[in-house]
């Protein structure tokens, strides 16, 4: 507990990427729990003429039906924030658990694990995640579900060259001697190890689940439904927001893509740099 305490604290206190993406993760974040008091209409509901530009009612204006921008945008960082931590969740559990079995058991298990992962890199991943959204349906956990499918390949790379190291421990040799099955060794005394690499994995990989929902939803494959951030500015390419002069219907939630993203990116960065010898080294 002790050394999870000091590792936040120098991302927190003595890292400035961590500090600022960190704040900029914890300001979304608080909007999102927030929204409904945030929010000044319900983002669903019909509430000005359409095409309101934006005004001391309407802050960013409304929308070619007449919802408020603002509304929609303020709900919108719900979906980014969901889709942002819950895909790359996924993966990281796939990736650490096939990674455990690939690295410390070998043999047979290592070579299906790693032929997979080899086939998995080799795929073009853009073109099967938009293929394979198309043919799911327009559904947000869909989308979560294909990025998952999507993201485990590198991260069971990473944790089984992590595992290889470990399982050669001394404190692994010893519990080993005592007794201890390979299940009690490979999630009781190498899974502590492997957690910082999750965590770090998941914040970064979050820019990348954060992008691909608004670049899916921005093609109309996403939940047409859900008020996500890529639905707001597909819907601002449809009604022609900018020849109607609502530049703020582009510009505030392709800000927000930009900034939620660039956060997750410094914070993992900070992250990354903790639990990667190597780069600590180089920044030293």
């Amino acid at each position: 507990m002790g050394s999870v305490l000091r590792e936040v604290r120098y991302i927190l206190l003595e890292s400035r990427m961590g500090l600022v993406g960190f704040t900029i993760i914890a300001l979304f974040a608080l909007m999102a729990l927030l929204a409904d008091w945030i929010a000044p209409y319900n983002p669903y509901e019909v509430v000005g003429a359409p095409y309101t530009p934006p005004n001391e009612k309407f802050i960013l204006g409304t929308n070619d039906i007449g919802q408020d921008i603002f509304s929609e945008f303020v709900y919108g960082s719900r979906i980014s924030l969901y889709v942002g931590l819950t895909a790359p969740l996924i993966s990281s559990i796939v990736g650490t658990v096939l990674g455990l079995l690939s690295g410390y058991l070998g043999g047979f298990v290592d070579e299906l694990v790693v032929g997979a992962v080899d086939v998995m890199l080799a795929l073009p991943s853009l073109p099967l995640i938009i293929i394979l959204a198309a043919y799911l349906g327009p559904s947000l956990n869909n989308i979560i579900l294909v990025l998952a499918v999507f993201g485990w390949p590198g991260f069971t790379r990473i944790v089984r060259s992590q595992v290889l190291s470990l399982r050669e421990r001394p404190y692994v040799e010893a519990a080993r001697a005592t007794g201890a099955g390979s299940l009690r060794i490979m999630f009781k005394h190498i899974l502590p190890h492997v957690v910082p690499l999750v965590i770090a994995h998941v914040v970064l990989s979050a820019t990348s689940a954060i992008l691909t929902e608004a670049g899916l939803s921005f093609l109309g494959l996403g939940d047409p439904v859900a008020k996500s951030w890529g639905q707001i500015l597909r819907r601002a390419q449809t009604g022609h927001a900018l020849h109607q002069g609502l530049w703020l219907w582009v510009f505030v939630p392709g800000l927000a893509i930009a900034l939620l993203g660039a956060g997750f990116t410094l914070l993992g960065m900070a992250m990354e740099e903790r639990v990667n010898p190597r780069l600590r080294r180089s920044r030293l």
